[in-house]
């Protein structure tokens, strides 16, 4: 694996590819891997069966986003809890700790600007931690220093982020008029501060193909992250691109394996979002080879395949960004 570099397996073929994965060059050399499912989306396997209750997620905006992205529109609002003041941010809390909850993500649409409003809630938020002890990650948008500043005062737990690598997409895809600069910028705030923090990279976002994934990682490699989250787009039905053709779990691979050669010290996650069925199979499995560390509501198949080489596995009802605190080398 020293003898790879981040360039030479973005340029192999899938062929190439194929046969240094199935190598296992890559496979994590802890010999362990957690496995997350939360409650924003119901799951049952042989194995585990998902909580109703302990990690949903919470939107700061209701159903409002100002961006409309093409990938989304969003329709990932729709799945979670609404709320739009502090005072209500702090009774639904109130509610989800009453029903056994150990935490929750709190995002929402972004502002023309490509951030999401969390600035009126960092002190309902430092209320949550204080009186309610409960697991708490924002999923940001771009991020100034001052918000990164007082979600890290507040006690916030993580930032999750999702850093996109070309300008291009960024425009077409976010419908957003800034750069990349603006993501980097968010990194290094987080980074400053000193909150723990999750990039994601979003795998073929630019209508399935491959485009800025690897610029994102190397953005990344600058502000040392707590962990690194791989997702990848999935067509969702309603959307501008509910027909493009997601990547390749090939594609996913690709830059699964990149990411673990570049962090070979930074817990590694295949995120919730990806797409299902029999691609979700390959991808997981892909995934394992690639070396993971974690992976979100994987396909019973993935879970057989890890028990072969004897992997221990481990399994929690939280955001797979709770890898960062749970992984050990």
């Amino acid at each position: 694996m020293t003898q790879l570099s981040p360039e030479t397996i973005w340029h192999m073929d899938e062929k190439e590819l194929t046969k240094l994965l199935d190598a296992s060059t890559f496979v994590s050399k802890t010999k362990k891997i957690h496995f997350y499912a939360p409650s924003f989306m119901y799951y049952k396997t042989s194995y585990y069966h998902s909580s109703p209750a302990d990690f949903p997620t919470i939107s700061v905006t209701g159903k409002g986003c100002a961006l409309k992205c093409k990938h989304c529109g969003g329709k990932v609002l729709n799945t979670m809890y609404s709320t739009t003041t502090p005072e209500t941010l702090f009774e639904l809390c109130v509610q989800l700790k009453r029903k056994e909850a150990l935490g929750c993500l709190i995002s929402g649409g972004c502002l023309p600007d490509g951030s999401v409003p969390l600035g009126k809630f960092i002190d309902v938020i430092g209320k949550v931690k204080r009186e309610l002890g409960l697991t708490i990650f924002v999923h940001s948008g771009i991020i100034d220093f001052n918000t990164a500043e007082g979600l890290g005062n507040a006690g916030v737990d993580a930032a999750l982020i999702d850093i996109i690598g070309s300008n291009e997409t960024i425009r077409e895809i976010y419908n957003l008029n800034t750069t990349v600069k603006a993501y980097e910028d968010s990194l290094r705030a987080l980074h400053e501060v000193g909150i723990p923090f999750v990039p994601h990279v979003i795998v073929g976002l630019h209508y399935g193909k491959l485009k800025g994934e690897l610029n994102a990682l190397k953005m990344i490699s600058e502000y040392p992250p707590s962990a690194l989250v791989i997702i990848a787009f999935m067509p969702i039905p309603g959307t501008e691109m509910e027909n493009v053709a997601p990547p390749k779990p090939m594609d996913i691979a690709k830059v699964t394996a990149t990411a673990r050669l570049m962090f070979p010290k930074t817990p590694l996650t295949l995120g919730c979002m990806r797409p299902k069925g029999k691609h979700r199979i390959e991808t997981d499995i892909l995934a394992i080879k690639a070396g993971v560390n974690a992976i979100a509501f994987p396909t019973e198949e993935a879970i057989k395949f890890a028990e072969k080489p004897g992997y221990e596995t481990t399994f929690s009802s939280l955001c797979c960004s709770q890898i960062y605190s749970d992984f050990t080398l």
